[in-house]
């Protein structure tokens, strides 16, 4: 059987600032901000308007700037960081980012959040053509396509790179005098971009990495759009009219911060409002509701609300043990749950439990939820998901990428009851999370501007790469539980 520990695996964070004195600490904060977006490896260039300067490595934030001589040495009014959980290539120094570029005609420094879908094939003809890579990450091609055209200018390549490159995308570059951000033709991974009280911009992953620096919110960043950031100030342009919006929508059941606002939506709004809705339409007899530190705790409160029940603290997390799903191996994403949670006797014991949790995908973290609750004395046991059943992997940077490893995709809703223990199992609906996230600038867009396709198999774009193997394994999944059905 699957096994799950949390949830899922997010890819990285950005963030950017040009025209601030105080540019690598201002990025420092926005990174730390965003350190629940990866935690292996952490990064700052800056740029002092001649020169630009890097420091980088593996582990926390706190740990890559432990010395405060890496942090203070990297002068400039512009810089990009980067906070980095690997979906494509390994955990190596490699490949933590922002990377540097050295070229005879001027330095970029380029920093990624998201996964290229036809990176392989970039890669592969990349590499025919002469190109060395530096690193195993897709990111890094992005910079071997500006090369390959350059001949038309910066701007220019950069423009036609960014067509050639598919999948969800959020990038940032760093020359010596400009700031540049650039977004997929989906909008599928969250940009924001906000200005200081001194005019200085900024652009990042999650709007909560403004409010610590002290930026408003100006907007998100459109889908194709193409922002440039100099001395002159902020130029808006696109590389692509062909665009329609796709918001993953695990960043408003899980990856965001609940205090973060993507595309008009605070994430901790639309999360309660999933939990409302799933006590619509999975209502069940429970004494007290409870939710899973610390992501599901919005919409356990919603659930409560709507079914009317008293919300309690029946399990606590150490504020000490790492996000477990951004744990690189299994081994230890099983190891990290058992460190972090534990449930409170005097809460659940002799009592009918409704436990909402953001989502079930691999199935460990709630069987071993089930059974702490059980041995803290519960009488039943409900889990209630504020999202629907993860049956389909992402090929956006969310590190799910098999079938194999998602639990829905192999079991009924019964059979997924059974395996973890509980009294029964409940999952929102699709329509629900459309409806409780509701983007108001999603217009005719489908799936109300969201990408759902982990849920419906409906992916927005195509999958490059990805679709052979794809199509196979879900051919034989799809026979194999035909089979089961036909028994």
């Amino acid at each position: 059987m699957p096994t799950e520990v949390k949830s899922l695996n997010e890819e990285c964070g950005v963030f950017g600032v040009f025209g601030a004195e105080d540019a690598n600490h201002l990025t420092y904060l926005g990174l730390h901000t965003l350190q629940h977006r990866g935690q292996e490896g952490a990064g700052i260039v800056t740029s002092d308007g001649e020169e630009m300067h890097q420091h980088r490595d593996r582990g926390l934030l706190a740990q890559v700037f432990a010395n405060p001589a890496d942090l203070n040495d990297l002068t400039g009014t512009a810089a990009i960081g980067h906070v980095r959980y690997g979906t494509a290539g390994s955990n190596a120094l490699a490949n933590v980012q922002p990377f540097l570029f050295r070229f005879h005609d001027g330095d970029v420094a380029l920093a990624h959040n998201g996964n290229l879908t036809n990176a392989t094939t970039l890669r592969r003809q990349l590499e025919d053509e002469g190109a060395v890579f530096q690193s195993d990450s897709d990111s890094e091609i992005l910079v071997h396509l500006i090369r390959k055209h350059i001949k038309d200018g910066f701007l220019p390549a950069l423009k036609q790179s960014l067509n050639e490159v598919h999948g969800g995308f959020a990038f940032l570059l760093l020359q010596k005098d400009r700031l540049i951000a650039a977004l997929d033709p989906n909008g599928i991974r969250p940009l924001v971009l906000g200005q200081l009280p001194t005019g200085a911009y900024v652009v990042a992953s999650e709007s909560c990495a403004l409010d610590i620096v002290g930026a408003k919110l100006l907007r998100d960043v459109q889908p194709g759009e193409l922002l440039v950031i100099d001395r002159d100030g902020l130029h808006e342009d696109r590389f692509t009219d062909k665009t329609q919006l796709a918001i993953c929508s695990m960043e408003y059941v899980y990856f965001a911060r609940p205090d973060s606002i993507i595309h008009g939506v605070t994430v901790h709004n639309a999360r309660k409002q999933m939990g409302r809705r799933l006590a619509q339409e999975a209502p069940v007899d429970a004494d007290i509701v409870i939710g899973v530190p610390n992501s599901s705790l919005s919409a356990a409160t919603g659930y409560a609300e709507g079914a009317g029940l008293p919300y309690e603290m029946g399990l606590i997390k150490s504020q000490y043990v790492a996000r477990s799903f951004i744990q690189p191996t299994q081994a230890l994403r099983e190891r990290a749950v058992a460190l972090k949670l534990s449930a409170v006797r005097g809460v659940v014991a002799g009592k009918r439990v409704a436990v909402v949790d953001d989502s079930l995908v691999r199935g460990t973290t709630s069987q071993r939820i089930v059974r702490m609750l059980r041995d803290a004395g519960a009488k039943e046991v409900h889990m209630l998901i504020a999202s629907p059943p993860f049956r389909f992997p992402c090929f956006y940077g969310i590190d799910i990428s098999t079938r194999s490893e998602l639990m829905a995709a192999h079991y009924s809703v019964d059979q997924m009851k059974a395996a973890i223990g509980a009294d029964s199992l409940h999952f929102l609906s699709v329509q629900g999370l459309i409806d409780s996230i509701g983007v108001p600038d999603a217009g005719k867009a489908p799936f109300g501007g969201l990408t759902v396709a982990y849920f419906n198999g409906d992916y927005p774009t195509p999958l490059y790469d990805y679709e052979a193997s794809y199509l196979a394994s879900f051919n034989a999944q799809e026979q194999r539980l035909r089979k089961e059905q036909l028994k």
